[in-house]
């Protein structure tokens, strides 16, 4: 599903990545981690081909980084759900038409989209909150938000770039058991986190970044 190989990336003349390998395979859930300027960000920008390798290629799906065109970047991404640590929604428009501003933009019909929104809202818990605005929900509420508008289109990839963050424990881990769940149907997961503790409650893949290059490594599971 997610090949990077021999990739090298420079930015601004300072090593990112050396010689990266790393493959994930379609349906897995893996937590990217790494301390921080490490390139967890980077490495999710070049999965969506928002940056490009200076040498070697990433191969998502169909689409190679060394064939891609500008033309295909949309159809790559519509397929990718993305959430951010800082939730990104509109502050100026309800839960439900931050949703269905992703929507839009693909010109899906007001019947299809409301089935989405709807169904999307659900999987996270939180059709009862359509109507009201970002600055009226908590922080783990908007990540969920945040959520639903990722997986609004039925990616095969969602892309989690510390979306626990900003959030308390005990949020965080909820965010994590929905993320789990989507992952559980089918749906693959990268997680890019700082935070070990996290880490070490699931049993799934891990890959840290360091040297330049990416590692498979097992932490040992936190007792509860």
């Amino acid at each position: 599903m997610l090949i990077f190989n021999h990739v090298d990336f420079n930015y601004y003349n300072q090593p990112v990545f050396q010689d990266l390998n790393l493959q994930v395979e379609q349906g897995e859930f893996v937590f990217l981690i790494g301390k921080s300027g490490v390139g967890k960000t980077t490495l999710l920008q070049m999965i969506y081909m928002d940056r490009l390798p200076q040498s070697g290629y990433v191969q998502i799906g169909e689409y190679s980084s060394e064939t891609v065109k500008p033309s295909e970047l949309p159809y790559l991404r519509r397929n990718i759900g993305i959430v951010f640590q800082d939730f990104q929604l509109l502050p100026d428009r309800s839960v439900y038409d931050n949703l269905a501003f992703v929507l839009n933009v693909i010109g899906s019909s007001r019947r299809i989209s409301k089935k989405k929104i709807i169904n999307a809202l659900s999987e996270v818990g939180l059709a009862h909150k359509q109507n009201n605005m970002p600055h009226e929900l908590s922080g783990g509420e908007k990540q969920r938000v945040a959520i639903a508008r990722a997986i609004i289109n039925d990616p095969f990839l969602v892309l989690a770039d510390e979306p626990t963050g900003n959030l308390d424990p005990e949020t965080a881990d909820e965010i994590l058991e929905i993320l789990k769940k989507i992952n559980s149907r089918g749906t693959s997961i990268i997680l890019a986190t700082h935070n070990y503790e996290l880490v070490r409650k699931h049993n799934v893949k891990i890959i840290r970044l360091e040297g330049g290059k990416a590692v498979k490594v097992l932490l040992k599971k936190k007792q509860d």
